[in-house]
């Protein structure tokens, strides 16, 4: 009787190869969110856009909780779930539907009305801990369950403020979704700046004990990427921009190449602290939804408090 072959572990694929499914992936999620935020119909943009964020709050929030649980943290994910796509659709609807406020106070009562939501879903997330107490986990289930909202769907929530800025009426048309393409493309290319340069030129890392594969050299592409994209989308689409100059794009290139780096640091955090190479496998080369949005999330406040306190001051 012949022995069987012990099974063999599957080819480890190169880094190119990672690459162009990561590239691959990025793209074709994000020419669909494109492609609806420009379709034309402003009904279509709406609804599908609420759509994708209301998908991406949902998923997001179930990864996050899910490295959590792993981690044998107790989390109120029901509620957690259920109030990051409260906050998300209540914003939408509060924001979709025309402010017809001075540019000047509008953004503070937008902030009002959103933490208005998050006060009140906090309140029931503490009431909820009184009726299911438990000693051992009552302060980790109230922190891990509130730091998930506020990780996932208050930060990508900024993305609808930037999306639905109320603009000056002298402003150029559809300015707020040109913001939302040109801070996701710029981080995006920060992202992948920072992935080639790695992989070309990486020999010093960065910070071994969080993610190996990061180095010096790398940050430093994505930096530079970021910026070189930063200026390239301004010189051909900057006059759709209100406020957008060049000085501003070299600034904001900058600030969310090194803020994306930040993000994606945060999340290797998480992931290290649960164990998990990668927070899901919606997306080939990418992983889960986090992995997809770790660099978005701080860099979606970021663009929005630049745009409101600077290049619409």
């Amino acid at each position: 009787m012949s022995e069987e072959n012990p099974p063999t572990a599957p080819a480890k694929k190169s880094k190119g190869a990672v690459f162009l499914q990561r590239l691959i992936s990025t793209v074709v999620l994000w020419a669909i969110v494109i492609a609806a935020m420009f379709s034309g119909s402003k009904t279509v943009s709406d609804w599908v856009f609420v759509a994708i964020m209301l998908t991406l709050t949902w998923t997001g929030l179930m990864e996050f909780y899910d490295m959590t649980e792993k981690r044998g943290l107790r989390v109120f994910r029901q509620w957690g779930i259920f109030g990051g796509l409260l906050l998300v659709a209540s914003t939408f609807f509060y924001l979709s539907m025309g402010l017809g406020e001075d540019v000047r106070i509008a953004p503070a009562k937008a902030g009002d009305f959103e933490t208005s939501i998050i006060v009140v879903w906090a309140l029931g997330l503490c009431l909820l801990q009184v009726r299911h107490y438990n000693e051992k986990d009552a302060f980790t289930a109230l922190c891990t369950t509130f730091f998930g909202l506020i990780y996932v769907a208050w930060l990508l929530n900024f993305i609808q403020k930037i999306n639905y800025f109320p603009f000056p009426e002298t402003a150029a048309a559809k300015s707020g979704p040109f913001y939302v393409l040109y801070f996701i493309l710029v981080t995006k290319f920060s992202d992948v700046g920072g992935y080639c340069a790695g992989s070309l030129f990486g020999r010093h890392k960065a910070c071994p004990n969080i993610s190996p594969g990061k180095t010096w050299e790398g940050f430093t592409g994505a930096v530079l990427i970021s910026m070189g994209a930063s200026v390239a989308f301004v010189h051909f689409l900057g006059h759709q921009m209100h406020g957008m100059q060049l000085l501003h794009a070299v600034i904001l290139g900058a600030i969310l190449g090194l803020a994306a780096i930040v993000g994606d640091l945060i999340e290797s955090v998480f992931k290290r602290g649960s164990g998990v190479k990668d927070s899901g496998s919606y997306f080939p080369g990418i992983g889960g939804i986090l992995d997809l949005l770790d660099s978005l999330l701080f860099n979606a406040p970021l663009m929005y408090l630049y745009l409101r306190h600077i290049l619409t001051d």
